[in-house]
């Protein structure tokens, strides 16, 4: 990306992103980590509903379809939810570290309009980690995986410990997310976002 400011430039003593032993298998579904995240969450009826695949080393890739909810200009995709469709996307290399990791910031280049009806996709990748920072980059294709890019972003997400949602969210959300009966989802639903 052009113009990334220096605080998404790793340091020089950053690290190879090494991907978990327990991650999930290229080409694995992760699935929702949250089924009330708008980014990824089956629940959310105006939601995104991305659906992200494991990749090669600490990478996904992922898609979702651009429907008439998500539009900002008539028959346009609003930038805000494109750029949350790349923060989601984004988001799940942290299941690929399996590390708890909030976004500490985001830096989107709109490259390209995005019709309602487009179904884009995503690629992303984590570049470098230094300490509780993790550097990671994507970019959103339309017409296919190799198609041009319409946008693309470099985000700075920052390790943090589970109490961080339980001291900031809705104590009747955490409460839920905490006795899933399902381990995997539990888990996972303390994975991203702020």
């Amino acid at each position: 990306m052009s113009g990334t400011s220096a605080a998404l430039q790793p340091p020089a003593d950053a690290v190879k992103p090494v991907r978990h032993p327990d991650a999930p298998a290229p080409g694995e579904l992760l699935g929702a980590h949250y089924s009330q995240c708008f980014g990824c969450g089956d629940e959310q009826p105006h939601g995104l509903h991305l659906a992200a695949r494991a990749g090669e080393g600490v990478s996904i890739t992922a898609e979702f379809t651009v429907r008439p909810a998500h539009q900002g200009a008539p028959g346009l995709a609003h930038g805000g939810v494109l750029a949350t469709a790349l923060d989601e996307a984004l988001g799940s290399l942290n299941w690929l570290l399996r590390t708890i990791a909030v976004t500490g910031r985001l830096e989107t280049d709109f490259v390209r309009p995005v019709p309602v009806g487009t179904v884009l996709h995503l690629e992303a990748e984590v570049t470098a980690v230094a300490g509780r920072k993790i550097y990671c980059t994507a970019t959103g294709r339309v017409g296919g995986p190799d198609g041009p890019v319409a946008v693309r972003a470099d985000a700075l997400f920052i390790e943090v410990k589970v109490d961080h949602f339980v001291d900031h969210g809705r104590p009747e959300e955490i409460r839920a997310a905490m006795e899933d009966p399902d381990q995997v989802r539990r888990v996972r639903a303390f994975e991203v976002n702020p």
